[in-house]
C-alpha cells in the first residue's frame, strides 16, 4: 500500500509545480469543445432556413431571377458545348435544388453552350481517302458521294461538298461530296481480238481508242506463240476510250512450221 501513496503524491506534486500549464491546456480543450459544437454549429445553421431553388432547365436569366429571388447568389460559373440542351440553358447548379442554405449563399451554375460548332474543312482537290480523313478529325461524317465528269478535277477527286469550306455546322453533322470521273470520253465498242496476234491485237486496239491492259499467259499447244485466246472485256461490249483490255495469250505453243529444226 505504500507504492500508490507514493505515486499519488507524487502526482499531487507534479500537478502542483505545473497547475498553470496544467488550466491553460483545460482552458484549450474546453475553448475548442465550445467552439466545435456550440460557437460553429449556432453560426452555421443561422439563417439556414432557405431552401434553394430548382433552376436546371430553365433559361439563364430566369433561373438568375428566382435566385436573387430567394436571397442567393447566382453565379454563372461556367459555359459547356451540350448536344441535349439549347444554349442558354442551365444544365447544372451547385448547390442542389431543395438544399438548405444561409441566406446571400452563393449557387454555381453550369449554362449550355449548345452543340459543339465546328468549322468545315476544304474537300475540293483531295482524294476520297484524304476526305474521310479530314471529315474525322473535324468530328463530322462523311454523307452521300455522287460522281460527275470533269475536265478539271482528275478521276476519284473531289470536285465539290454539300456545306462549303469554313462554314461553322455542330459538331457529327454529315457532309456529301461530289467525285470526279474524270474527262467525258465516248464510248466505244471493244474489238475482236480471239485468235489474232498479239501485234495485230494492239494495233486494233490503238484503232479503237482503248489501251492494251494486264496480259496473262498461259501454255496451249494448239496455237502459235502470241496468240490471243481470250480478252476481257468481251467483243462487242461497248467502253470508255482509254478504258484497257485485258488479254490472255498463248505463251508455248506447237512450232510455226516456218521454222527449220536443225539437221532438216
Amino acid at each position: 500500500m505504500k507504492v500508490p501513496s507514493r505515486i499519488f503524491r507524487f502526482l499531487k506534486s507534479l500537478i502542483m509545480r505545473y497547475r498553470r500549464l496544467v488550466y491553460a491546456f483545460g482552458g484549450l480543450v474546453g475553448l475548442f469543445l465550445l467552439m466545435n459544437y456550440i460557437v460553429l454549429p449556432l453560426y452555421v445553421n443561422h439563417g439556414s432556413r432557405l431552401s434553394v431553388p430548382n433552376v436546371q432547365g430553365k433559361p439563364v436569366e430566369e433561373a438568375r431571377a428566382l435566385l436573387l429571388a430567394a436571397a442567393l447568389q447566382p453565379i454563372e460559373y461556367e459555359r459547356r458545348p451540350d448536344p441535349v440542351h439549347p444554349a442558354g440553358i442551365v444544365v447544372y447548379q451547385n448547390p442542389a435544388g431543395g438544399a438548405i442554405v444561409k441566406e446571400r449563399r452563393r449557387v454555381y451554375m453550369t449554362i449550355s453552350g449548345g452543340e459543339l460548332m465546328v468549322n468545315v474543312p476544304l474537300l475540293r482537290g483531295r482524294s476520297l481517302r484524304d476526305a474521310k480523313f479530314s471529315l474525322d478529325r473535324f468530328g463530322l461524317q462523311l454523307g452521300g458521294i455522287t460522281y460527275e465528269y470533269s475536265d478539271v478535277f482528275p478521276e476519284n477527286t473531289i470536285i465539290g461538298q454539300s456545306v462549303a469550306a469554313d462554314t461553322r455546322i455542330a459538331q457529327g453533322s454529315m457532309v456529301a461530296i461530289t467525285v470526279s470521273r474524270g474527262k467525258f470520253l465516248e464510248e466505244t465498242t471493244v474489238p475482236q481480238l480471239v485468235g489474232k496476234t498479239l501485234a495485230e491485237s494492239e494495233k486494233l486496239l490503238l484503232e479503237a481508242g482503248l489501251r492494251r491492259g494486264n496480259i496473262t499467259y498461259q501454255p496451249n499447244f494448239d496455237l502459235l506463240p502470241n496468240t490471243v485466246v481470250d480478252q476481257y472485256p468481251r467483243s462487242g461490249q461497248p467502253a470508255r476510250q482509254g478504258q484497257q483490255v485485258d488479254l490472255f495469250v498463248v505463251e508455248v505453243g506447237r512450232p510455226s512450221e516456218e521454222i527449220q529444226r536443225p539437221g532438216e
